[in-house]
């Protein structure tokens, strides 16, 4: 694997997996700076306001992709991008919901959750085999879950309900593109998306509307951005080295979530929080090492 010309030389003399995890971890703060960013506009705009300018502005940037590709906005299937668009900007107003309500860190932690629910998804709706290993840390990983929302307890609260109903949401969605990506294009999916999304969120965003001061236009325009720029980070990331090597330092954004979150918001987990972030997190490591050494793509598919 190589990197494209122009990397300074001392940064291509690195080894691939090396550098794969400075991308990987690059990735990570900036999801968690989106995160920090999201948590401030949260307290003086509705997370349904923010979701909207996140996909309007998604839809700014895809346009221009668009540019010399007549045809490519033609799908095979436009129905199941209304459905896939709808589940997918549910899934962004519960997690913006999470994230505004909860410590940073804990939303973050619950996020995690997409590769659990994705193991069920998978073989309910892609006929995809998971057998007992898998499906042990699958149950392991939703116990890490029960220790960090501790349901009847001072610390549960409804937004971690809505934490978990948004990863779900962005669980369904991974089903919808992989059905999708068989017959429309990459950059057909991203148009389609953003074009409703942004009509789907207009319509709450209207209901709670607070006109953006001169300091929160700036950073709603920097929700979107570092959407599309931690993507880029992830695929360098992927591009250049080993995804068993690289995908642990996705977990940075814990580190970069909680740090967050301390500093701009005293922020502190508790000790079983901590300890289900750790439960979590080493189920899902466990089951993209299972799927790695399958050689197949650690979505959920088949093998176990």
């Amino acid at each position: 694997m190589t990197e494209p010309a122009g990397s300074t030389p001392w940064w291509s003399g690195l080894p691939p997996n090396l550098r794969g995890a400075g991308w990987m971890i690059l990735a990570s703060a900036v999801y968690a700076g989106q995160a920090l960013i999201v948590k401030m506009l949260g307290q003086r705009l509705d997370p349904f306001e923010v979701a909207f300018f996140r996909c309007a502005f998604g839809l700014i940037a895809v346009i221009p992709f668009l540019a010399g590709t007549r045809g490519m906005i033609i799908s095979g299937n436009p129905w199941m991008h209304v459905l896939r668009s709808i589940v997918g900007v549910a899934g962004m107003f519960c997690g913006f919901y999470a994230i505004t309500h909860l410590p940073l860190a804990t939303a973050t932690a619950i996020s995690f959750t997409k590769p659990l629910f994705l193991i069920v998804l998978a073989v309910l709706f892609l006929g995809e085999t998971v057998r007992w290993r898998r499906w042990t840390a699958t149950a392991i990983g939703f116990l890490g879950v029960l220790i960090v929302v501790r349901p009847g307890s001072e610390v549960f609260s409804f937004a971690m309900l809505v934490a978990l109903a948004g990863s779900f949401f962005i669980a369904d969605v991974a089903v919808l593109v992989k059905k999708l990506s068989e017959t429309d294009r990459n950059v057909t999916i991203l148009f389609y998306f953003g074009v409703i999304t942004t009509a789907v969120s207009a319509v709450p965003a209207l209901f709670v509307w607070q006109n953006p001061t001169l300091f929160e236009w700036p950073l709603l325009l920097l929700v979107g951005a570092g959407a599309a720029l931690a993507q880029y980070f992830s695929l360098r990331s992927l591009r250049i080295a080993e995804a068993t090597a690289v995908m642990p330092y996705d977990y940075t954004r814990l580190l970069f979530a909680g740090f967050f979150g301390y500093l701009f918001f005293a922020e502190i987990p508790d000790f079983w929080t901590l300890v289900g972030i750790a439960v979590l997190i080493g189920s899902t490591l466990y089951i993209a090492h299972r799927e790695m050494r399958l050689g197949v793509p650690a979505r959920g598919a088949s093998g176990g």
